[in-house]
């Protein structure tokens, strides 16, 4: 029996038969992945990111993916597929959907920061409907807008595979979030979720209070972004109060909102009696002094299941951040910890770099390590963090290490975090 013919061959023959130009980066991926076939016997995902900067890339355009379509088309090795930062438009993204109803294994699709708009994620999210095998979608920075917004939430009224949907930057609106939020109360499977920087134009954190009031009824969400949704101290509240309730997430992303000391409030008061909060990213707020004391009270004696917290840009000085350092002496559940962005002044230092010699605290599990000038002790920045790899991957070293990705290391909702 004669053996099917390698990604590379089969690529160049469909070039072939639909009369379009080879794209050397993509038969430079599909080569590699033909040497990888033979040694892997899990699958294995194709990275054709328009971003690479260790070989010579030629974005792919639509037309490019409709090869790689057929190609791909029945392939039961290839179970992630990664093209983020190319030049798909809603022409591409009606390949893509038909690539999602013909492949047999695929339960894993980046398409970040393509062009697809409105039309390509309505096709995106209908392909959906009857696609029992994708698992985690990324659309990040794709301008799918409301519209697009409201297609996908239809779609997990559907769907019951998909256990991770990234939408961040995708420009959703007021209607799009709230009907997201309506439907993940029933929806059983989706374990993550991402909703970032969506397009608000009212004050009055409307979309926070559904998003609150699916967590009282969701029990089986692990992660929840919610990052840039001009969130303040009622919002803050509101999602405290739901989070009394729920007894399933894992992961809360609150970073780059408007929560101050005020709101610290609350999630002191939530942490002394939460049980399933594991990670919780409060970067580029202003909780300030009061605000990590009482944080530092809720770790110091009451909280035993926090497992990291990201403080980082909150404009807090060494009171604050002493008494986080002192909190941790005494809660050694709380394994990491990221303060860089605030005021490090020399007691800060001393603290942080005690903990780090004692042991208390690895250099791996925070942000900062310390030197010392002239008998002074000070703290350098590390490139670590709950999520630094959000936007970008390095060129070298480990991508997806828990180092640099905490927060997906400590809480795993879907293969290719």
């Amino acid at each position: 029996m004669d053996e099917s013919p390698s990604l590379k061959d089969h690529y160049f023959d469909v070039c072939f038969q639909m009369q379009r130009k080879n794209n050397p980066y993509i038969m430079h991926v599909l080569e590699e992945a033909d040497i990888e076939n033979q040694k892997s016997t899990c699958g294995i995902t194709l990275k054709i990111a328009g971003n690479n900067r260790l070989v010579a890339v030629q974005r792919v355009t639509d037309d490019d993916f409709e090869v790689l379509a057929c190609v791909l088309k029945n392939n039961s090795l290839i179970k992630g597929l990664d093209v983020r930062y190319n030049r798909l438009t809603d022409a591409g993204a009606e390949h893509v959907a038909k690539l999602l109803q013909e492949t047999p294994a695929l339960d894993y699709l980046n398409l970040m920061f393509n062009d697809i708009g409105t039309n390509g994620a309505e096709l995106i999210a209908k392909a959906l409907h009857e696609n029992q095998t994708l698992k985690y979608l990324r659309m990040t920075g794709n301008k799918i807008d409301n519209k697009g917004g409201m297609h996908f939430a239809e779609m997990l009224q559907i769907n019951s595979t998909l256990e991770k949907l990234d939408l961040g930057d995708c420009d959703l609106g007021t209607q799009s979030l709230i009907a997201l939020a309506t439907v993940l109360i029933q929806n059983q499977a989706i374990k993550g979720i991402n909703l970032n920087r969506p397009i608000l134009y009212s004050q009055e954190e409307e979309t926070t209070v559904h998003v609150s009031h699916m967590l009282k009824e969701n029990s089986n969400l692990l992660e929840l972004h919610m990052c840039k949704h001009g969130m303040k101290n009622f919002g803050m509240e509101r999602l405290c109060d739901a989070l009394y309730l729920n007894r399933s997430l894992r992961y809360l992303d609150l970073s780059c909102n408007q929560i101050t000391r005020d709101g610290m409030k609350f999630l002191g008061e939530l942490l002394k009696r939460n049980r399933t909060l594991e990670v919780i990213d409060l970067s580029s707020n202003r909780i300030e002094d009061d605000g990590a004391i009482y944080l530092s009270e809720a770790l110091a004696f009451k909280n035993r299941n926090l497992k990291a917290l990201a403080v980082v840009g909150n404009q807090i000085s060494g009171k604050g951040l002493g008494a986080l350092s002192k909190a941790m002496k005494t809660n050694h559940t709380l394994s990491n910890i990221y303060i860089w962005g605030n005021a490090l002044d020399e007691a800060t230092c001393l603290a942080f770099s005690d903990l780090i010699e004692t042991g208390r605290l690895k250099l791996e599990h925070t942000d900062v390590e310390p030197y010392v000038v002239d008998g002074h002790v000070y703290l350098s920045e590390l490139s670590h963090g709950i999520k630094k790899h959000y936007y970008w991957t390095p060129s070298f070293g480990e991508i997806d290490g828990p180092a640099s990705n905490a927060g997906f290391a400590m809480t795993p909702t879907a293969r290719h975090l």
